[in-house]
């Protein structure tokens, strides 16, 4: 069976929440700022994540280098849904887009979607996968001038989970309770292949 391709995520009428891992210098002018200063580079490429746990997979729940701090971003709904409309999948998907058709898309894209095997607690792959978008250029500044609504440093947090993790304890109900995100139109479906 093929494992699931939908978003799942903390969301409300207004707002959904993705993570990202960063160094302290920048996740702390983020805070600061709410949203991102002079130590982010607009040049790179980034990339958000509604899923926590592959998230937590991802920053080894904070202890990789340059990701010991996780920004937890409310992101307006109404831009994470342009973002989608613009994605363009990191791979080629048979199904929905023949080789030459993906790699004319992908050779313009400012936006990518890319699907990661989900993760459990231990980090364990799940039959699910998590959706990743990666964004630059222009698509970048609208995201970080008009797209952010708040970030939080849920570092302590993460470390708190972990260290119940580690030793067996961590229940799942304790963290961010994920539901299927909406995507209702057809034309992203296709071409994310969800």
């Amino acid at each position: 069976m093929e494992n699931l391709k939908e978003v799942f995520a903390v969301y409300n009428k207004q707002t959904i929440r993705v993570y990202q891992a960063y160094n302290s210098i920048i996740a702390k002018e983020a805070v600061s700022l709410q949203t991102f200063g002079k130590s982010f580079s607009l040049n790179r490429m980034t990339w958000i994540k509604p899923s926590f746990l592959w998230m937590m997979y991802r920053s080894g729940w904070a202890t990789k280098k340059n990701q010991e701090c996780i920004l937890a971003i409310d992101v307006y709904r109404e831009k994470f849904d342009e973002i989608l409309k613009k994605a363009v999948l990191t791979s080629p998907d048979s199904k929905h887009c023949s080789g030459s058709q993906w790699e004319e898309e992908f050779s313009k894209a400012t936006c990518y979607c890319q699907w990661d095997p989900e993760r459990n607690i231990n980090g364990n792959p799940i039959n699910r996968r998590a959706i990743q978008l990666g964004i630059k250029g222009d698509i970048l500044k609208d995201f970080v001038n008009s797209g952010i609504c708040k970030i939080e440093d849920i570092t302590p947090f993460v470390k708190k989970c972990n260290e119940q993790r580690k030793n067996g304890k961590l229940k799942i109900q304790s963290l961010p309770q994920e539901k299927l995100y909406p995507v209702t139109d057809l034309n992203i479906r296709n071409r994310l292949g969800m």
